[in-house]
Order: structure tokens, then C-alpha cells, then sequence
């Protein structure tokens, strides 16, 4: 039979508001449980720079939630190595929820710049690695990353790189352990202490053990392993200023100690 205008009207009116009501529930039911997944998923990558992975595998989520409090702290700093304890409204900035990709379409001098800092197991002032984050582009779309240095703000401890759609078994190996391993030990300055960063090489399997700057590259996957020199280099001037203040301020400790 067929059926009036106003009766199809109203069953869809209808129908449309039981399926909007339906997909809110939904939406605030499941929001709490996405919001602690995005926040596993940040801590595993901030402790990847300093964990070995199979550390990280073996742990379950609340066990790294817990490590990663016992052992972390973070600050916000500006370009010129200011910390940011509040934005414009009065709210308190936090490190592990800025937008890197939002601040990353923003003029260098405006971005946050998250610095996470990974405290010797015991003691939370003593120092065994600064880590900061990394943004760019890669062959396809975004890559992004952690980078930990030593406590002489020079030396890389490791790194953790993530993308976003890049080429299984070429440009995605950025997320390998055997990649990301050959940044450890490699170094952001020049024995003068002038910024140099680090950059993969084009092709595979040469050594570079005794090359500071350089890092093998991708077999098959140049533009993302350029994308990864790009971010490197953009990125890590960026914290420069933070790094030359912290590196006075330890000086000034020492001095005052002697």
C-alpha cells in the first residue's frame, strides 16, 4: 500500500533521530576507552626511545601506564627554550597532549615542543635521558617520532619512529627496531656545537659505525628515509634553545658545586 507524504516524513524524522541518538550513546560510551588507547599508544611510544621493544612487550597497558609515571616527567617549552605552563585561556599546557600535527601547520616560533624527561629508577632527580618529538612528512603521508639523548644532550639513546601510510616492507620499516637501532649512539653536533643532525644514506648495507652523522638508509624507500632526514633536521634546531639553556644551567651546578 502505498504510504502518505507526511507518514514517510515522519518515520524518517523518526528514524533519523533514534540512529542519532543511538551513535551519541555510542560515541560517549566508547570516548573513554579510545581517549586511554591514544594514551597507551603515546606512552609505548615516548618509553620506545628508551625501552627495548621486548621490554615493552612484555609489559601490560597498566603496567606501562605505571612505569611510564614512576619514571617520566614532561614540560612544554617554546622556540626560544621558554617552558609553557599555560596557553591563552589560563589552561595548564601538558606534554603528552599536545597536537604535534596541528602544531606542525604553525609558524616554528608558535609550536609547543613537548620534552619528556626519563628519571633513573629510585632517584626522580637524576637524569638518564631527555626525549623529545619529532613531525613530518613522509613518501605518502605523516611520520612522526621520538628522540632520546643522552644526559650530554648530544649523544642519541634511541628512537621510536610511527607513520601514517607508508610502503609495507620499504618506508615502513621505520618502524622497525633494526633501523630505528642504528640511530643509538649517533650524534646532533659537530664537535664544535654546531647543530648537524643525523641523516640516512642513500641505499643499504654500507657502515657507517664510525660515521656520527650518518645512518644507513632505506633500500627501495629514498624519500621516506629523506622524509625521516627532514623531520630530524627541522625538528631537533627547534629544541636547540632549551638545550643550550639546560646545558648552562648544569654548568652553572657545577661551578657552584666546586
Amino acid at each position: 500500500m502505498q504510504q502518505s507524504n507526511a507518514y514517510i516524513i515522519t518515520f524518517s524524522v523518526i528514524l533519523t533521530v533514534v540512529l542519532g541518538l543511538l551513535l551519541s550513546g555510542t560515541s560517549q560510551v566508547l570516548a573513554p576507552i579510545q581517549k586511554k588507547a591514544v594514551e597507551l599508544d603515546t606512552k609505548k611510544q615516548i618509553l620506545g626511545a628508551v625501552l627495548d621493544a621486548s621490554q615493552l612487550r612484555n609489559m601490560k597497558a597498566d603496567e606501562i601506564l605505571a612505569y611510564y609515571d614512576n619514571r617520566i616527567s614532561s614540560k612544554v617549552v617554546d622556540i626560544e627554550g621558554n617552558l609553557l605552563e599555560k596557553d591563552s585561556d589560563g589552561n595548564p599546557i601538558i606534554a603528552e597532549n599536545v597536537n604535534v600535527a596541528k602544531n606542525y601547520k604553525m609558524a616554528p616560533e608558535k609550536r609547543q615542543y613537548p620534552i619528556f624527561v626519563f628519571h633513573k629508577e629510585g632517584n626522580p632527580d637524576a637524569v638518564e635521558a631527555y626525549i623529545v618529538q619529532v613531525y613530518g612528512a613522509g613518501l605518502w603521508d605523516e611520520i612522526w617520532g621520538f628522540l632520546a639523548l643522552d644526559t650530554d644532550l648530544n649523544t642519541i639513546a634511541g628512537v621510536t619512529f610511527g607513520h601514517k601510510g607508508e610502503t609495507p616492507g620499504l618506508g615502513a620499516r621505520i618502524t622497525e627496531g633494526a633501523v630505528q637501532n642504528r640511530f643509538q649512539g649517533k650524534q646532533i653536533f659537530d664537535d664544535s656545537g654546531n647543530f648537524q643532525s643525523v641523516a640516512m644514506q642513500k641505499g643499504e648495507g654500507k657502515d657507517y659505525s664510525s660515521e656520527l652523522h650518518k645512518v644507513d638508509g632505506l633500500s627501495g624507500a629514498t624519500i621516506t628515509a629523506n622524509g625521516v632526514n627532514a623531520m630530524l633536521n627541522n625538528y631537533l634546531r627547534f629544541y636547540k634553545a632549551y638545550f643550550d639553556k639546560l646545558k648552562a644551567s648544569k654548568s652553572s651546578e657545577v661551578v657552584a658545586l666546586n
